[in-house]
């Protein structure tokens, strides 16, 4: 196939998935129609994706970090995590009430997301550095829903749909800084989903969240790019995604960083409730 031609599969399968976004109607999986997919191939697509959504008014913000666990990565193949973008679209506020009708198949999990002030860039950023450069830490939770059908996915499938991310509800700021440092391996977190609990503890990810931030920034060296100040990085999940349906009150309750929650709204309607981060 030459660049061209390739080109314009990207650029076919990306306008696949925002169509399906706006839709809500999912597409066959892109790992069947196309099975010699690369993982370079999928991230392309996402990128080409990225382009449609900066064209259409959106604004990046940050980036997201998925198949942090061990268990996925063995469900994967893989033994490393991909990621995906955030845009100022996908942020709402704490609190948010869904309208479980502009979704196909959501799920919800629990995470922190990293808040930095300087730019972090290169092939050998460490967890300490990201420490160094974090500011502010926030409680999230993480709305998962892909465009690809019954979540028939594999790798390729959800890292050109962007890691399966619909959108982020952001919990208050929490500073942070070298003075009173919270120990983010150590942490506590109880995810209340209705009438399911679990409890996890920050070191679920990577063994430390700020290890998943900086293979991110790592990775993102490959491709001529990093992570920059006052981007916003959601490091990964701590427990197991839960499906979102209505009338579902979800709560993210950290030991030391406050909490975080959402409810999905009954019937439609429930979208009058979701308002932007920072709104």
């Amino acid at each position: 196939m030459t660049v061209s031609a390739t080109r314009f599969m990207y650029q076919e399968l990306a306008a696949q998935l925002w169509a399906s976004t706006r839709e809500r109607e999912p597409v066959e999986p892109l790992s069947a129609r196309h099975p010699e997919l690369t993982l370079a191939d999928a991230y392309e697509v996402q990128r080409e994706l990225r382009a449609m959504e900066v064209a259409d008014g959106a604004e990046l913000v940050g980036y997201k970090i998925g198949v942090t666990s061990e268990v996925m990565q063995k469900a994967f193949a893989i033994d490393h995590p991909d990621f995906g973008h955030l845009t100022d679209r996908m942020l709402l506020q704490d609190g948010a009430c869904l309208d479980a009708a502009r979704f196909i198949a959501p799920k919800v999990e629990a995470e922190i997301a990293f808040r930095v002030g300087e730019d972090l860039r290169g092939g050998s950023v460490t967890a300490a550095d990201v420490l160094d450069a974090t500011i502010a830490v926030h409680p999230v939770l993480e709305v998962l829903d892909s465009r690809i059908a019954d979540w028939r996915i594999k790798l390729v499938d959800t890292v050109a749909d962007n890691t399966s991310s619909a959108l982020v509800v952001v919990g208050p700021e929490v500073p942070f800084g070298p003075a009173g440092r919270v120990d983010l391996a150590a942490e506590h977190l109880i995810f209340q989903t209705g009438e399911r609990t679990q409890t996890a503890y920050g070191s679920a990810v990577m063994g430390h969240p700020a290890e998943s931030v900086a293979f991110l920034a790592r990775i993102l060296d490959t491709f001529g790019e990093g992570i920059g100040a006052g981007d916003l990085v959601l490091a990964g999940s701590w427990a197991e995604a839960v499906d979102l349906v209505p009338g579902l009150a979800v709560e993210a309750s950290f030991a030391s960083l406050g909490s975080v929650s959402l409810t999905v709204g009954e019937s439609a309607g429930g979208r009058a409730g979701e308002k932007a981060a920072g709104a």
